[in-house]
């Protein structure tokens, strides 16, 4: 299997989100905003890859979780930073959870203080004026 990260700017996302997965042929891609600090970039990638992984392992499948985001995000009220993935209605409610868990983890061995890193995720919301068609 090949595993193709990149960092792209956050508005060239396909949707509202700092990481992003897909599967495509026999690999996996993964988008993660750049935020200017590559141990941050770099937890991104770590949590959509454990996501996207324990979500092809328990029969998740990718459009099911874009779906549930897409409709998270259309009906998102503004301040709200919470992660789709935190919904408890969430399909991948638990995946998610798993990949935030290993992502605060490696954050600790990464010298990462938890609440910066969030607050530089979340100031990365683009206004729906700005969202790519």
């Amino acid at each position: 299997m090949k595993i193709t990260v990149k960092t792209i700017p956050h508005k060239s996302q396909r949707y509202e989100t700092p990481g992003d997965w897909w599967w495509k042929n026999n690999g996996l891609e993964i988008r993660a905003s750049q935020t200017g600090n590559w141990k941050y970039e770099s937890l991104i990638a770590i949590h959509e890859i454990i996501e996207a992984i324990i979500c092809k392992i328990h029969g998740i499948k990718q459009k099911r979780v874009e779906k549930f985001d897409i409709a998270y995000e259309r009906r998102r009220k503004e301040g709200d930073a919470d992660e789709p993935g935190d919904e408890p209605n969430a399909p991948y409610h638990f995946e998610h959870s798993l990949a935030t868990g290993v992502e605060r983890i490696i954050a600790v061995f990464l010298k990462v203080k938890w609440k910066d890193y969030d607050k530089k995720v979340n100031s990365l919301r683009f206004s729906k004026k700005q969202k790519k068609k």
